[in-house]
């Protein structure tokens, strides 16, 4: 079977990478394409991960969004014209839907957000199948002009595709310049270009303000910063300069969260990353709380905080009993994930399934 994948962001491309691994393995011949993202370029070398650059990122301007969508249509079509799949497959690629829905080519739809409304009416009717995490209601998706019999779930949450063999490496230490005798604490920012998020970001000093009292109070931490664009790298820099380290290309996540003393985030991957591999994890997702997120919360492997100094004092309170907050982290963790499938090997399945 002729397979082309769609990766669109660093998430898709961890999950992708051991997709990509299993079919072949199964004996199938894939395609990978991408297209001009920071982030997703960085991580595709990092992984070692073959793929066809087609179009680019619309950055934060919805007229942008549409205007690059529109261009990476014409050149998805082309390429899959070229290549000719048997099925197509992506995370809510709106051009990946179109394009293959457009050429007749079956397309198969993996997503756990149904919060994402835009990328969901654009991709969820366009798809034979959907495919996500049984902790989201079919009734999620039903809305979006999909029956509940072409809803396919499966029973963990996304990034335990790719931690359920992870080995950590600590060589991640050195890239960064971190001391293993001092305490790491983790940040990423919410994707603020995302259109879920729109009219919905924290103010940048905010989270500023916040590293620096926690600096003020400890000197036995260290910040690491994981920008998600180069506007939040310059203003984590103006403010900062060297107080924290600024990541300004990708690296091995799941390793740094493995030495993470504490993590906060402001998205959903990488908390969920945290959560799993029993880091104390925080929350301060500016938006209602997504359906992945109310499910770690209430399973209490994540805090959600969205007042940002209240959470520099939760932050701190957790740094003063650090060892028992590890340790009871850890253990929900494995509780959690001891009764968690494989997603890859239900993908793949289904994926085989469909011709």
């Amino acid at each position: 079977m002729r397979i082309i994948i769609d990766i669109l962001t660093p998430k898709q491309c961890m999950l992708f990478s051991k997709l990509t691994e299993e079919l072949k393995r199964r004996g199938h011949e894939v395609f990978n394409v991408s297209r001009k993202y920071r982030e997703v370029i960085n991580l595709l070398r990092l992984k070692r991960l073959e793929a066809k650059i087609i179009g680019e990122h619309g950055g934060k301007e919805l007229v942008e969004k549409l205007k690059a969508s529109a261009h990476r249509i014409l050149g998805l079509t082309s390429y899959l014209e070229e290549v000719d799949p048997d099925v197509a497959v992506s995370f809510s690629s709106p051009e990946m839907a179109r394009a293959s829905y457009g050429l007749g080519v079956p397309h198969i739809c993996i997503n756990d957000s149904p919060h994402a409304e835009a990328v969901a009416r654009l991709t969820i009717p366009l798809s034979i199948k959907l495919l996500g995490p049984k902790i989201i209601p079919k009734k999620a998706w039903i809305k979006y002009g999909i029956s509940a019999e072409r809803i396919k779930q499966y029973d963990a949450l996304d990034p335990w595709a790719w931690l359920k063999d992870f080995t950590p490496n600590k060589d991640v230490i050195r890239e960064l310049g971190l001391s293993p005798s001092k305490l790491i604490l983790t940040f990423i920012p919410e994707e603020e270009y995302a259109a879920y998020l729109l009219g919905k970001r924290w103010e940048k000093t905010g989270i500023i303000q916040m590293m620096k009292r926690i600096l003020s109070e400890r000197d036995d931490v260290q910040i690491v910063a994981i920008p998600r664009y180069t506007e939040q790298i310059e203003a984590l820099h103006r403010s900062m300069k060297d107080r924290i380290i600024i990541c300004r290309s990708s690296i091995d996540g799941p390793s740094l969260l493995h030495y993470t003393s504490i993590f906060i985030g402001g998205g959903g991957t990488m908390t969920t990353e945290a959560a799993l591999l029993g880091v104390p994890t925080f929350s301060c997702y500016p938006g209602e709380p997504f359906i992945v997120l109310k499910y770690l919360v209430r399973k209490r492997l994540v805090r959600l905080e969205r007042d940002l100094e209240a959470l520099a004092m939760r932050i701190l309170a957790a740094l003063d009993n650090i060892e028992y907050e590890k340790k009871r982290q850890a253990e929900r963790a494995k509780r959690l994930v001891e009764k968690f499938e494989d997603p890859i090997e239900v993908i793949a399945t289904e994926i085989e399934k469909t011709i």
